[in-house]
């Protein structure tokens, strides 16, 4: 099954790989396309970009303007970069090409979030992405300045951790004015790939973890052949990692049932789940 994520951080729209169909059911979700700017692609193999060009196509179509970054490798960005000059020349965004290299290494940061990303091991270059939310403000606890007497000029800096000294240099805590913010939030996704200690590293400690899951134990031989993982190896990464929740997905085609992977996976990670086609998930759950 063709690949594709969508990630909202903050009402900003981060997808991940763009298999073929991404555009339909970005409809299908009521997904606003102007708030996708940037998208991030795994590897070079068609169930994961194939369907980049129509998903551009068509927001040159509706005139979305702004840019929109493809954070892919070299051979990618020359690919995408000539047929969207060749079919999409007159655009309404500027189209721009991040250059990643299979490593571990940051390529994009905003006010919000941090993306890093970490080598997969698979048939061609490929690379995970690691999401880590960046530290929410304070939330002010409007009683508790009204008791103080705080101005509301100091807010700012109260969301920020400060401690807030009155004319007569008294010093209230910021603990006394604010209330802590939600926990910042990180994801990690790793496409297709072999088992790999490398991996159980670079996702240490994530609060999700979406890794593919093609096979199950009786095709364990065909997995490493191919370069891919099977559930119970996924899991095994999930429990070494120390995440919290384990996502599994990209199942190969023989599987009509995809229970006995999860059952597989759950045996050495309990908080296991399987993606399905359409699956929202809210990442700030436990």
């Amino acid at each position: 099954m063709p690949s594709c994520q969508v990630l909202n951080v903050r009402d900003n729209l981060f997808m991940i790989d763009c298999g073929e169909g991404a555009q339909l059911q970005l409809r299908r979700m009521k997904l606003k396309f102007v708030r996708l700017n940037h998208i991030f692609i795994s590897h070079l193999h068609g169930d994961h970009c194939f369907g980049l060009p129509g998903l551009l196509s068509t927001l040159a179509l509706q005139g979305k303007t702004g840019p929109i970054t493809i954070h892919t490798f070299a051979d990618g960005a020359q690919l995408f970069g000539q047929w969207m000059d060749y079919f999409c020349r007159e655009r309404s965004f500027d189209l721009r090409f991040n250059i990643i290299k299979v490593g571990r290494e940051v390529i994009y940061e905003d006010d919000a979030i941090t993306v890093s990303t970490f080598p997969l091991l698979h048939r061609v270059p490929t690379v995970g992405f690691r999401f880590d939310e960046k530290p929410k403000l304070r939330h002010i606890n409007g009683e508790a300045l009204a008791q103080y007497g705080v101005p509301h000029y100091a807010c700012n800096s109260l969301r920020h951790g400060e401690d807030w000294t009155a004319p007569d240099g008294t010093v209230i805590a910021c603990d006394l004015l604010t209330t802590p913010p939600e926990p910042n939030r990180s994801y990690a996704y790793c496409s297709d790939t072999k088992f790999s200690r490398r991996v159980i590293k670079a996702v240490q400690g994530v609060d999700w973890l979406y890794h593919e899951s093609t096979y199950g134990d009786e095709a364990a031989a065909k997995a490493r052949q191919r370069y891919h993982s099977t559930a119970r190896e996924a899991a095994t990464v999930a429990q070494e990692a120390g995440v919290k929740r384990l996502i599994l997905g990209h199942y190969s085609k023989r599987y009509i049932d995809e229970t006995p992977l999860l059952e597989q996976a759950q045996q050495v990670f309990p908080h296991a789940m399987l993606a399905t086609e359409g699956l929202t998930i809210d990442l700030n759950t436990p």
